[in-house]
């Protein structure tokens, strides 16, 4: 099945603060007063006519959408960086002793209105931007960075923070406050608070760039995913499509003002129209709109953008003392060290393309498989993989994607499968609310009710693809739960599903279902946070841990109880054949192979680009990536990885950078935590309250390797990971 992104691009900002997630695409360099503006923006003017001046009265805190133009982020954002750095010097100022209270909490009290405007910008420039968004963006991007250096950098305030850690053990804390501490120190140091100030100077301005360079490769980006779009006037060369795809694609070309059709691109390499358009040349053209769109000479162009940046982050390691970019930043994750991801990932290399090569086998086993004349031996195009694959499909399994989709209609897999779930599961109810204000009119919001009836959190979900929203899908948090500010969880949902054409139902394929799971996962480990400090909140966690709820609460989306509740035909409501459904779970491994091959190589990928050290000489990707994949026994032509370098977006501006491999990692986490489900009477309310309890709501409240291991009761083992994925015997 296919892993969802989560859009997690955060590097923590210090206070409610060095907690809360916030998107920095870039790093500045600039004095800790106010930075000057840019040329094209003048003074900010902030008061109390902009939305984000006093905490909202909306219920839980959340955003008024409807009360906040475009013109109103700039000034409080640059007011709230001021306020909070106001409030750091005075904690770092502070005549009296540094103590856990004067310091560490009050850190954490900081920053509540850059928080504030930051969330709910954040959302709007990754779901639903516009030219004046992306124009505060690029001007926010560096002084953001910069305040973040501003604090990271603080000498004053890092012997304070010290004084605290060399005490520590004799403060009687209690376990929470203890790991404040640690997790604190250990973020100052590893942000540069131990460098000389001259280094200190060195790394602003590499951080400087690095972030301006994080924002243009974001822009260029969306830019050329956008332009990449496949359009034809003629209705031949998208025969396969089904009526409700056309008339969607037709739809499609009139927002652009076009006439024909068109089929906008994913974020990934592979699109999904590939695997039912019949023409080859369509299925071409697709594909190298697919894995060139950003390498077209043009201005959207990313390869100088992220060469350069490979080169920076390998300078800024070698500062810190470290000899690559990977190493640095697996420091704080579960997984340690670079050499410990390479281990983990290059076990999997060899059976995962033998299984790969496999399945190429039975693709040209087919009757119908037309080899594309450009090899000796008849190996399957890339651009053809997916199309035949679903033959293979078809003729294994008896049943195709247009066969399922109409008992998996969106509202009805919301409600009845993971609305159901969480019900089953926790105790959770849910209840539409259409009084609050949305930032898009597609927007739906729930209240979250505990199984004791109290409000829990507000959740959002934006589920349809735009051209202004960023590719994959996403959670993230408007207001994040915290018992010291006395906040509860308002969380939310992005994917790119396709939307439907006006009147008709919105029917999903058994991936996109899963991506509703998978996001929804990551939604319960925000809103089950029950933590004091904001920075230890909910999804606060390492990379390589992170996705582990979210992959976990997949496996409801086909667990029977909660399958059968849910596939039920739109029309008629009745449910899902037996049959076709016992076909859809035999086939969860199908295409494994090809699939985990395409994650292994990006993994790889990433894992290559920031190991460089910083002696090595500014790359060509193209020649680099070629090489990368050779090294790695993953240059395999018929199945291209699942990001090209030059759009891998979670490496060069989510901030996944030499964290790829976390999606792997946590699936470990995630198929090993189900199989001790299934051998403990598996969906039942003491199951899931016993993993809310010592799991979902302790966030990042102690060693992650621990928690697990205490939940799970041994090590994570990596074997129910390649049996789900029929690499392994059962």
């Amino acid at each position: 099945m296919m892993r969802s992104q989560m859009k997690l691009k955060m590097r923590r900002i210090p206070g409610a603060g060095i907690g809360a997630l916030l998107l920095v695409v870039a790093v500045g360099n600039c004095d800790a007063q106010t930075p000057k503006p840019a040329s094209n923006f003048g003074p900010s003017k902030f008061g109390p006519g902009n939305p984000f001046y006093a905490a909202s009265t909306l219920p839980l805190r959340t955003t008024p959408f409807d009360k906040i133009k475009d013109s109103d982020y700039q000034p409080a954002i640059d007011a709230g960086m001021a306020q909070q750095l106001v409030e750091v010097e005075a904690i770092a100022n502070n005549p009296a002793p540094p103590t856990f209270d004067n310091t560490l909490v009050a850190l954490e009290r900081s920053g509540l209105l850059l928080n504030r405007a930051y969330a709910a910008f954040n959302l709007v420039t990754q779901a639903n931007t516009d030219p004046e968004l992306e124009k505060v963006q690029a001007y926010e991007a560096p002084r953001l960075a910069a305040h973040e250096d501003a604090i990271n950098l603080n000498a004053k305030l890092f012997a304070r923070i010290k004084t605290i850690y060399d005490e520590r053990a004799s403060l009687s804390l209690d376990a929470e406050s203890l790991r404040l501490v640690e997790y604190d120190y250990q973020q100052f140091v590893k942000a540069g608070a131990n460098l000389a100030d001259a280094d200190k100077e060195k790394l602003k301005k590499l951080d400087e760039e690095e972030s301006t360079l994080e924002n243009t490769f974001m822009t260029r980006l969306l830019d050329a995913t956008t332009a990449g779009a496949y359009s034809t006037k003629d209705p031949g060369a998208l025969a396969g499509l089904s009526a409700g795809q056309m008339a969607a694609a037709a739809e499609e070309a009139k927002a652009h003002k076009q006439q024909g059709w068109m089929l906008p691109l994913e974020n990934t390499t592979q699109q999904p129209d590939l695997a039912t358009v019949t023409d080859r040349a369509t299925r071409n053209a697709i594909f190298e709109h697919s894995w060139n769109r950003t390498e077209r000479g043009d201005a959207n162009d990313t390869r100088s953008t992220i060469a350069r940046l490979a080169q920076l982050r390998a300078a800024k390691a070698a500062l810190l003392g470290f000899p690559n970019y990977a190493a640095w930043n697996l420091t704080d994750q579960m997984a340690k060290t670079p050499e410990t991801a390479l281990r983990f990932l290059d076990a999997m290399v060899p059976a995962t393309t033998a299984k790969a090569a496999s399945e190429a086998k039975g693709i040209e086993a087919l009757d119908d498989f037309k080899p594309s004349g450009s090899d000796a031996y008849p190996v399957v195009d890339p651009a053809d993989w997916e199309f035949y694959a679903e033959q293979v499909r078809k003729a294994k399994f008896d049943y195709d994607q247009a066969q399922v989709k109409p008992y998996f209609e969106l509202n009805h897999v919301l409600k009845g499968g993971v609305f159901y779930a969480a019900h089953e599961l926790y105790g959770l109810t849910f209840k539409e609310r259409k009084d609050l204000p949305v930032w898009q009119p597609d927007v739906r919001v729930f209240q979250v009710y505990d199984a004791d009836g109290r409000p829990l959190a507000l959740w959002y979900c934006d589920y349809f693809k735009r051209d202004n929203k960023n590719g994959g899908a996403w959670e993230d948090s408007l207001v994040g739960e915290s018992k010291l500010l006395g906040t509860q969880p308002v969380v939310y949902n992005v994917a790119n599903f396709e939307k439907p054409a006006a009147g008709e139902p919105a029917l999903l394929s058994f991936d996109d279902v899963t991506t509703m799971f998978h996001e929804f996962g990551h939604a319960l480990h925000a809103m089950f946070a029950d933590t004091k400090y904001p920075s230890l909140s909910g999804t606060a966690v390492a990379r390589d841990f992170v996705e582990f709820p979210s992959q976990f609460n997949e496996h409801w989306a086909s667990y029977p109880a909660v399958f059968a509740h849910y596939a039920r035909h739109y029309k008629t409501g009745e449910p899902m054949p037996a049959e076709l459904a016992a076909k859809i779970v035999r086939a969860k491994t199908f295409d494994q192979g090809y699939e985990f091959t395409e994650i292994l190589a990006a993994s790889e990928l990433d894992l290559e680009w920031h190991t460089l050290p910083a002696s090595a000489p500014l790359q060509d990707p193209d020649v680099f990536e070629q090489e990368a994949l050779k090294r790695t026994h993953l240059s395999v032509s018929y199945v291209p990885p699942r990001y090209r370098s030059s759009y891998f977006l979670h490496i060069w501006e989510e901030g996944y950078q030499a964290g790829y491999y976390a999606y792997t990692w946590s699936e470990m986490l995630d198929d090993d935590a189900f199989q001790w489900f299934e051998g403990h009477g598996g969906m039942t309310r003491a199951n899931g309250d016993r993993f809310r309890h010592m799991v979902l709501s302790r966030g990042n409240t102690e060693d992650l390797q621990k928690m697990y291991e205490k939940w799970l009761g041994a090590q994570p083992s990596v074997e129910p990971m390649l049996k789900a994925r029929g690499l392994a015997g059962n």
